[in-house]
C-alpha cells in the first residue's frame, strides 16, 4: 500500500529515469530510482529499508547526553575529548577514521566592560545566571563568556544611537530622520541579517563601536514563555557568535584560500580583512533596556519598536556609553574527524557528509542534534557493510570542528584538499542541528528532484504522512506564491544556499553540488548560542522523544546510500534551468522596479511632495534625486538561458531512453567517463576569479549577500551590481554569467550525446 501511494505522489515524474516509475516485464508497477536500472533499484530499496530500521531514539538521546555534557568550544578540553570519542565510534563501526588538525586564529575575551555613563549610570551585568534544575547551566568555569568572536579590541566612549537591525536600509531611514552615527556607538537588535553585517555597516557609516542585543519581541517573552518555563530567551540570555566578515571569505582569517597547516604563510592581524574595524559586544535585553530607555531624539519608526516596556527613541542625546573590549588573540587547534567507507566500483568518486561538533557552550541543539543523527547514519552504514553491502562510491563522513567561529574546520579541510576534492567530490550533504516539524531542504538545483524523491520515502514520525507530504503542506500554507504554486505541482523547490554552515567551502568555493537538510519549525525557541542550549532544554522543549532525530538519520542516510550506489549520477538539469530562469527574471524585474521607483520619487521631489508632507514638529529630510538606472543588455543572459534549457531537455530525453531498459540495463553500460563529466557540472557554474570584491566565492549562481551574510543572493554578481547602482559592473557580470551558463549547457549537451551512445 505504501509503495502504491508513493507512486501516486510521483506521477509528475512518470517515465523519466530522473523521475522513477517503470513497468516490469510482468506488467506490475515498480519503482525505478533515479540513475538506477530496475534490478539495481530493487536491491537498493531493500538495503535502504534495512538502513532505516537501524537508527534508535534511545541511542540518539544517549549520544547527545554525552556530547553536550560539558562546554566544548574550540580549544576547550572537552572539544578534543569529543573528537576522540567520535573517532572511536567510527572505528568501532568499521570505518577507516582519523583526526585531521588545523591551527587557527580564535580570539577569546580578556576584558569586557559596558556602562552607561550619562545621563544616569548603569553597568551591564554581562552574565547569564544558572537556572535551577538545569545542571549544565552552572558550569561557569568552563563556559565562554558572552562575546562576539573577531571583534576588534577597543576602548571608546561615545553617544548612543539605536539603528534597529543595523542593515543598510536602516541607515537610509536614519538619514531621513537627520540622525548620523558618525563618532557614535550604535545599538542594534539581532535579526534580519547575519550579526557580522551590523558592525560592518556601522563602521562604514563612521560608528566607533557596536552593541547587539536580543529584543524580546523577536525571541523572548513576546514570542512565548521564557526558559525555564518555556523555550524562549530569558531576560539574561545572550547570543554569542562570530562577527568575522564571512561574506568576504570564511575560515581562518589568517590563511585565506589555504589550509591552516604547518608551513602555510599567515597574514598579520592588521592584514586580515575579515576582522571587524570596531569593537562589538552582544548583550541581553535586561542589559539593553537601561541603555535604550536613556535615549532621546526622534521616536523610532513603528517597525523599529521592539517588545521592551519603553518608548523606543533613536537618539542621539545625552545618553553616552563606555565600551571596553580586549581579547586574547591566540591560535588554537581544530580537530576534524574524517571517516571513510571505500567505494567498490568507483572509489575515486566521493559522497561527503558533514555536521560540526563544536559549540559556543554545551550546544545540544546547535549542533549536537545534527551530530547525533550523523552518528546513527554512520552506525547504520557500518552495520550494512558488515552484512555485505558495498557502496559503489566512496562515502566520507566528517565531524567538523570550529564551525561556530566561522566555518573553520570545513573550510580549512576543503582548502587543504582542494585538488583532490575538485577531482573526486560528487555531492556534499550538510546538517547543522535538528528539531521538530517539517523537512527543510536547500541546495543545488541539480539535486532538487533527487531529494524530493528521497523525502517521499521517509515517514514523518508524528503524523504518519511522508516527510515530503508534510513539507508540501507547509509550503502551501506558509510559503511564497511561487513556493505554493510549485508545491501544488508536486515540486518542492530547494532553497538556494547562502552562508551560515559548512556547505560554503564545498558549494561556493569548490563548486561541489550540495544539500542542506534538517527538520524544524514546530519547536522554535530563544536559547540560540546561549548557555541554555543544553540537554535539559532540548529534552524539555524540542525533539523530546528524538523521533525527528531518527527521521533525520533516515533521510540523510537514504540520500547518502542512493547517491553512493547510483549507476548514473541522478542530476536533474531541467530543474537547474527552471530555477536559474526564475532568478534571471527576478534580476531583470529588479532593474525595471528600480527605474519605476526612482522615476516616481524624483517626480515627487520635483513636485515638493516630501517638503509638504514633512511634520514640522518631527521634520524629516527628503531623499536625494537619483538618476534613473540605464537599460542593461540582458540579451547574452537570455541567449545563454535558451541554450541551457535546450541542453537540459536533450539530456532528459537521453536519460529517459537509458532508463527504459529491462533491468540488466542500459544504465550499467554508463561508463565512468560520463559520471566524471556529470561530477564536473557544478564546477562549470564557477569562475576561478570569483565574485567582485570577494574572490574566494567562485559560484556565480549562489552566494551569501555582501550585506546579508547568511541570506543568499542568487546570480549575485548581477543582482548586487544592480542593488549597488554599479551599472558598468552589472553589464560585465551579465556577460560572465552568460559565459558560465553556456559552459554548463555545453557540458550537459555532451553528456546527452554520451548517454545516447550508451542507449544504442
Amino acid at each position: 500500500m505504501r509503495r502504491a501511494s508513493r507512486l501516486g505522489d510521483w506521477l509528475w515524474g512518470t517515465g523519466l529515469v530522473l523521475g522513477v516509475m517503470t513497468i516490469t516485464a510482468a506488467g506490475d508497477p515498480e519503482t525505478r530510482l533515479a540513475g538506477y536500472s530496475a534490478d539495481a533499484s530493487r536491491a537498493e530499496l531493500e538495503w535502504e529499508g534495512k538502513l532505516r530500521a537501524i537508527p534508535s531514539p534511545d541511542t540518539l538521546r544517549e549520544s547527545m547526553r554525552r556530547l553536550s555534557a560539558r562546554p566544548h568550544h574550540v580549544g576547550s578540553p572537552y572539544d578534543r575529548d569529543n573528537a576522540e570519542w567520535l573517532l572511536a565510534r567510527f572505528r568501532a563501526w568499521g570505518w577507516d577514521a582519523r583526526i585531521e588538525t588545523f591551527d587557527v586564529l580564535f580570539p577569546t575575551p580578556k576584558e569586557r566592560l559596558l556602562e552607561l555613563v550619562g545621563p544616569v549610570r548603569y553597568t551591564a551585568r554581562l552574565v547569564e545566571p544558572p537556572v535551577r534544575g538545569d545542571p549544565t547551566s552552572s558550569q561557569k568555569s568552563e563556559q565562554l563568556p558572552s562575546y562576539n568572536a573577531y571583534s576588534a579590541d577597543g576602548d571608546v566612549t561615545a553617544p548612543l544611537v539605536y539603528v534597529n537591525y543595523g542593515v543598510p536600509a536602516d541607515y537610509d531611514e536614519l538619514d531621513r530622520l537627520g540622525v548620523s552615527v558618525k563618532g557614535a556607538i550604535v545599538i542594534a537588535r539581532y535579526g534580519h541579517s547575519w550579526r557580522g553585517i551590523k558592525p560592518k555597516v556601522a563602521a562604514e557609516h563612521g560608528a566607533v563601536g557596536c552593541i547587539i542585543y536580543s529584543d524580546p519581541r523577536d525571541d523572548g517573552y513576546a514570542a512565548g514563555d521564557v526558559f525555564p518555563g518555556g523555550p524562549f530567551r530569558p531576560a539574561d540570555g545572550v547570543q554569542r557568535g562570530s562577527v568575522q566578515d564571512m561574506p568576504s571569505y570564511p575560515g581562518d582569517p589568517l590563511t585565506p584560500g589555504k589550509g591552516a597547516t604547518p608551513g602555510t604563510p599567515r597574514l598579520s592581524l592588521a592584514e586580515a580583512t575579515t576582522l571587524t574595524r570596531i569593537p562589538v559586544l552582544p548583550i541581553s535585553y535586561r542589559d539593553a533596556q537601561p541603555l535604550l530607555a536613556a535615549l532621546t531624539g526622534p521616536t523610532a519608526p513603528e517597525a523599529w519598536r521592539g517588545g521592551l516596556p519603553i518608548t523606543y527613541h533613536v537618539g542621539p542625546g545625552e545618553a553616552r556609553v563606555h565600551l571596553r573590549l580586549k581579547f586574547n588573540w591566540d591560535t588554537h587547534t581544530l580537530y576534524d574527524v574524517i571517516a571513510t567507507l571505500k567505494g567498490n566500483a568507483a572509489p575515486d568518486e566521493w559522497i561527503v557528509r558533514g555536521n560540526h561538533h563544536d559549540a559556543w557552550v554545551n550546544g545540544a541543539e546547535d549542533p549536537i542534534s545534527g551530530q547525533v543523527a550523523l552518528l546513527e547514519e554512520a552506525r547504520a552504514l557500518g552495520e550494512l557493510a558488515r552484512q555485505g553491502w558495498k557502496p559503489r562510491r566512496t562515502i566520507v563522513y566528517a565531524a567538523w570542528d570550529g564551525e561556530e567561529p566561522g566555518l573553520l574546520g570545513s573550510t580549512e579541510w576543503a582548502e587543504a584538499h582542494e585538488a583532490e576534492l575538485q577531482q573526486k567530490a560528487v555531492v556534499y550533504i550538510n546538517t547543522d542541528g535538528n528539531g521538530r516539524g517539517f523537512l527543510g531542504m536547500g541546495g543545488s538545483h541539480t539535486l532538487e528532484r533527487f531529494i524530493n524523491d528521497v523525502a517521499r520515502d521517509i515517514s514523518d514520525p508524528e503524523t504518519g504522512l511522508s516527510a515530503w507530504k508534510r513539507a508540501q503542506a507547509s509550503a502551501i500554507r506558509f510559503g511564497t506564491e511561487e513556493q505554493r504554486k510549485s508545491a501544488r505541482e508536486s515540486v518542492l523547490r530547494l532553497d538556494p544556499l547562502g552562508s551560515g554552515s559548512d556547505w560554503s567551502a564545498f558549494l561556493q568555493h569548490l563548486g561541489v553540488a550540495s544539500l542542506s537538510l534538517g527538520y524544524g519549525g514546530e519547536d522554535d525557541g530563544g536559547i540560540y548560542h546561549s548557555i541554555y542550549d543544553d540537554f535539559y532544554w532540548y529534552t524539555h522543549f524540542s525533539d523530546t522523544s528524538f523521533v525527528y532525530g531518527k527521521a533525520l538519520a533516515q533521510t540523510v542516510g537514504t540520500a547518502v546510500m542512493r547517491l553512493a550506489d547510483a549507476e548514473l549520477l541522478p542530476f536533474d538539469f531541467t530543474a537547474l534551468a527552471d530555477n536559474i530562469g526564475s532568478y534571471s527574471e527576478e534580476v531583470q524585474k529588479l532593474l525595471t522596479d528600480r527605474r519605476t521607483e526612482y522615476a516616481e520619487r524624483n517626480r515627487q521631489l520635483d513636485e515638493g511632495v516630501f517638503a509638504a508632507t514633512s511634520d514640522p514638529r518631527r521634520p524629516t529630510t527628503a531623499p536625494p534625486h537619483e538618476p534613473e538606472p540605464p537599460f542593461l543588455n540582458f540579451a547574452p543572459l537570455m541567449n545563454a538561458m535558451d541554450s541551457l534549457r535546450h541542453s537540459a531537455a536533450r539530456y532528459d530525453s537521453a536519460a529517459t531512453r537509458a532508463g527504459a531498459g529491462d533491468g540488466a540495463g542500459n544504465l550499467k553500460a554508463a561508463n565512468a567517463g560520463l559520471n566524471a563529466r556529470l561530477l564536473q557540472s557544478e564546477r562549470r557554474l564557477t569562475r576561478p576569479e570569483g565574485l567582485p570584491r570577494r574572490s574566494w566565492y567562485r559560484h556565480l549562481i549562489y552566494a551569501p549577500g555582501y550585506y546579508t551574510g547568511y541570506g543568499v543572493k542568487t546570480l549575485p554578481g548581477v543582482r548586487e551590481a544592480i542593488e549597488q547602482k554599479d551599472w558598468h559592473l552589472a553589464e560585465t557580470e551579465i556577460e560572465r554569467l552568460a559565459g558560465v551558463l553556456c559552459d554548463e549547457a555545453a557540458l550537459i549537451s555532451q553528456a546527452a550525446v554520451e548517454l545516447n551512445g550508451v542507449v544504442k
